[in-house]
This record gives C-alpha cells, sequence and structure tokens, in this order.
C-alpha cells in the first residue's frame, strides 16, 4: 500500500454554526493525508441567522463534535468573539491559536483556510504584523464582479484589513468559483446518507439548520467551503485549477476542478465508513 505523508500544517476557520458546507468541507481536510490539520477556529454569524451572541461558542461544539466522529479528538478548537473585527480588543482564543500555531517552528509550511468571515485572521494579524510571513491564507469569499458576497459582507472591515496586508501570501477564491461547488439537494442528502454514520451527522446539519424565514431553499446547494482543498490536500496543477495574479502576494482562482473534489470528498467518506485506511 503507498502511503502519502503531510506536507502542510492547516488551521480551519469557518463559522461552523452556520452553513454546513464548513463542516462538510473541515470533515474532507481532516481525512485528508496530505495534510496535517493542526487547529480549528470558529468565528461569529452574520446577524440574517439571528442575535450573534454564542453563535462562535455553537460553532466550536459542532467542530468538536465533528472531531470526535472523525477520531480526532485532540484537535485543538478555539472560538473568536460575536461581533466584527476591531483593531483595539484583546485577542480572542480564535486569534490566539492562529498566532501561536504560527510561531511554533515546524519543517511543514502553514496555510490557513477560512470558510467565513476574516475576523479571526485580522485579529492576529492586527496583534502581531509578522504573522504575515509565517503562513498562507486560503479565503472563501469576495468576487470578481464586486457582487454581494456572505463572507466578505459579514465583516467588511476585516476583509479590508487582511486583503491590503502587503506581506501576505493570500489565494482567493472567489464567489464566482466557489459556487460551481454545486449540489442539487437531492444529490446531497442522498450522497451524505450513504456514507454511513458521518455523512448521516453532516447531513443532520442541514436538515437543522435555522434559516430566517425570508430566505427560501432552491433544489441546488453550494458546498464552496470544499474549494480550498485544491491549494492544501490534492496536488496543485493546471488540471486541478487555475490561478491569476492580482499583486505579488495575492492571486484569485479563475477555475476548479469540481469533479475531482466532490470524487475525493465522498471517497474519503465512504472509506472512512469502512474504516479503510485508504492511502493514508
Amino acid at each position: 500500500m503507498f502511503r502519502i505523508v503531510p506536507d502542510v500544517r492547516v488551521v480551519i476557520d469557518n463559522d461552523w454554526a452556520g452553513d454546513p458546507d464548513g463542516l462538510v468541507a473541515l470533515a474532507h481536510h481532516v481525512l485528508s493525508p496530505s495534510n496535517k490539520v493542526v487547529g480549528v477556529t470558529s468565528s461569529f454569524l452574520s446577524p440574517m441567522f439571528g442575535p450573534n451572541a454564542g453563535g462562535a461558542e455553537r460553532g466550536s461544539a459542532l467542530a468538536l463534535e465533528l472531531l470526535a466522529l472523525l477520531g480526532r479528538p485532540e484537535v485543538p478548537v478555539a472560538s473568536g468573539v460575536d461581533m466584527p473585527f476591531k483593531r483595539t480588543r484583546p485577542l480572542s482564543a480564535a486569534a490566539t491559536m492562529i498566532t501561536d500555531v504560527a510561531r511554533t517552528p515546524s519543517e511543514l509550511p502553514l496555510v490557513v483556510v477560512c470558510g467565513g468571515p476574516l475576523t479571526n485572521v485580522a485579529e492576529a494579524l492586527a496583534a502581531d504584523g509578522t504573522m504575515a510571513s509565517r503562513f498562507t491564507l486560503v479565503w472563501v469569499g469576495g468576487s470578481v464582479t464586486d457582487d454581494a458576497e456572505y463572507n466578505r459582507d459579514t465583516d467588511s472591515e476585516a476583509a479590508a484589513f487582511v486583503l491590503a496586508h502587503p506581506e501576505l501570501v493570500i489565494r482567493q477564491i472567489p464567489l464566482e468559483i466557489y459556487r460551481a461547488l454545486t449540489f442539487t439537494v437531492a444529490e446531497l442528502e442522498h450522497s451524505l446518507t450513504s456514507t454511513g454514520e458521518l455523512g448521516a451527522w453532516l447531513w443532520q446539519r442541514f436538515v437543522e439548520l435555522p434559516l430566517p424565514d425570508f430566505v427560501s431553499v432552491n433544489p441546488i446547494w453550494p458546498l464552496g467551503d470544499s474549494a480550498p482543498i485544491v491549494v492544501t490536500a490534492l496536488p496543485e496543477h493546471p488540471a486541478t485549477s487555475s490561478w491569476e495574479a492580482i499583486t505579488e502576494t495575492r492571486s484569485v482562482c479563475t477555475a476548479i476542478d469540481t469533479r475531482l473534489v466532490v470524487g475525493d470528498m465522498l471517497a474519503r467518506f465512504a472509506l472512512h465508513e469502512k474504516g479503510a485506511p485508504g492511502s493514508q
């Protein structure tokens, strides 16, 4: 059996109590043998999901539950604060985790994957500017045509602060690309509930999602937070994704092999259910 070893450390940041596509992506990252997930951080929810209070902690609880289900309860989880970025406040537990991991010597490079607002990343950079040279940020967010976009608009000040940082290497996956990772709701239910306990747990998060009354669900659902897997866990290659340089340190994804991402995700979920080591 061939063996794939970790070649990157990953901290995964998301608003876990919001759209469950973040939890699907977390499971995919943890089950990918070329990733070494060293931390999980939780950010606050948009007011569209109701009062902010407790959203980050609820997200942390969900991440902990999922990590236990994946057999990785040792991965640390930390919560951010339930409000947008402010430069003057003390570091949250989430921002502290990012800075602590970034300062930890390692032969493996560090990637911070953010599938939500950039609040926790902004706090870490504001507290210590040297953080910018210690990790690469992969962010699911923004729009090349400046359309409304949830992750940017939930904390626009954090997004502006992070994207303006000249020394931070940023790989941005915008709305126009991440929404291509789309399932029909029927496909999503069938695919997840066919992969045993893990998939059933993930599907239940979709069923229980507290959507506001003004939001109606159409027959498709994007799993956009899975897109960063082409940077962290799958080999970067012109066949998997394409990128356009915006500055010396920032590039924007222009195309992604959605079949590769979805195929790998569902295969890893199925192998996990079988208890098979796969290529790990």
